[in-house]
């Protein structure tokens, strides 16, 4: 039997590659016999540029940015031709702030680093939004690439309150010529109920009670930005305005485009002859949820395993959605570490409970050759 494993990384436990080993590992261990390719996956957010770089041709090059919270942080540029990549999580990553400050946190750095990218000879950008500690609306993206308010661009909603006015002109003049691509994670827009700050915000540290007050300074933002009327303000409703707490809005005002990025890396990685080729497709992340289908890794795999004919499997640490919810997403069945080992040990041990749980997956759908 041939089985593909492609999984994303289980966030704050394990990355793609690791995630993709272990699974490797636990499947031989009931089925010696069966064929296991991996291939790890990743959406735009954490292992974005290393699965494309994986993948193909190119030149990493390592850049300092300013970090979240104004301190300098690495970021690697994969340059390949004139094709630049970013990973924004890279530069403005929860795993970065210590602790969560999304009031203060500032995305500038990931537009120093599309500027590097650009000074670097690149002609097409593509960012990976995912994976953020930041939910300023992309203010310090643009701040990064010249653009100025009466208010400071580069120091998170916080510095945003009472805006009323922004020069944009600098920032696009920066990327004129320059082809943008927004490869997100998710498709919610920028405001509203289901929005970056409502959706995402208690995850980057915000306290429910401020939820409604950042939202409210980015609305503000949004017309500072664009103009009060629904027809100026419809690129803030945009799919994937919200990705990685605005960054999409900020790049899709400087004329990106916006595509999923489980899109992009599964064409580069070539997924669809590989779920061809293989009898059967597993793969993964950390937490099942229902956000796994709006742009997530295990949803874009199941997609292709599906038109590809093959069934397809999850396993994850936990597993929140039911069998009616899985199927609908092209998932047959999903595993839980913490159903098998209990929650605090697949915590703890989560390369050893991953491989005890595609252990006992092997055992229902490995067969003979």
């Amino acid at each position: 039997m041939r089985v593909l494993v492609a999984p994303d990384k289980f966030a704050g436990t394990l990355t793609a590659p690791q995630a993709a080993a272990a699974i490797a590992e636990g499947w031989h261990r009931t089925a010696p016999g069966d064929v296991v390719t991996t291939v790890p996956m990743a959406d735009g957010g954490p292992g974005f540029v290393d699965a494309l770089h994986a993948a193909g041709s190119g030149q990493l090059r390592a850049v300092t940015v300013a970090g979240p919270d104004g301190r300098p942080v690495p970021v690697t540029l994969l340059l390949d031709g004139e094709d630049a990549y970013v990973e924004s999580s890279q530069a403005c990553g929860l795993h970065l702030v210590d602790p969560p400050d999304p009031w203060h946190t500032s995305t500038r750095g990931v537009g120093e680093a599309v500027r590097a990218a650009v000074d670097a000879g690149a002609r097409r950008v593509v960012v990976g939004l995912g994976g953020s500690g930041t939910n300023d609306g992309g203010a310090g993206l643009l701040a990064a690439l010249g653009a100025s308010g009466d208010r400071p661009l580069d120091a998170g909603p916080a510095a945003l309150r009472g805006i009323e006015e922004v020069d944009l002109g600098p920032a696009r003049a920066a990327v004129e010529g320059v082809e943008l691509v927004a490869a997100t994670d998710v498709d919610v827009p920028l405001l509203g109920m289901f929005g970056a700050t409502k959706t995402f915000g208690p995850q980057k540290g915000l306290a429910e009670a401020d939820v409604v007050a950042v939202d409210g300074v980015l609305d503000r933002w949004v017309v500072a930005t664009c103009g009060a009327t629904p027809a100026e303000r419809r690129v803030a409703d945009a799919k994937g305005a919200g990705a990685a707490g605005g960054l999409g809005f900020a790049l899709l005002l400087l004329g990106a485009e916006v595509t999923p990025g489980i899109g992009l890396v599964a064409d580069a990685v070539g997924l669809d002859a590989a779920c061809l080729a293989h009898d059967l497709v597993v793969t993964g992340e950390g937490t099942y949820d229902h956000s796994s289908r709006s742009g997530k890794v295990v949803h874009g795999v199941a997609e292709r395993a599906q038109a590809a004919a093959r069934p397809c499997v999850a396993l994850a640490g936990q597993v929140t959605v039911g069998s009616r919810e899985m199927r609908a997403m092209g998932v047959e069945s999903a595993y839980a570490a913490a159903d098998l080992v209990g929650l605090e040990s697949a915590l703890a041990r989560p390369h050893d409970a991953l491989v005890e749980l595609a252990a006992r997956c092997a055992r229902t759908w490995s067969r003979p050759s």
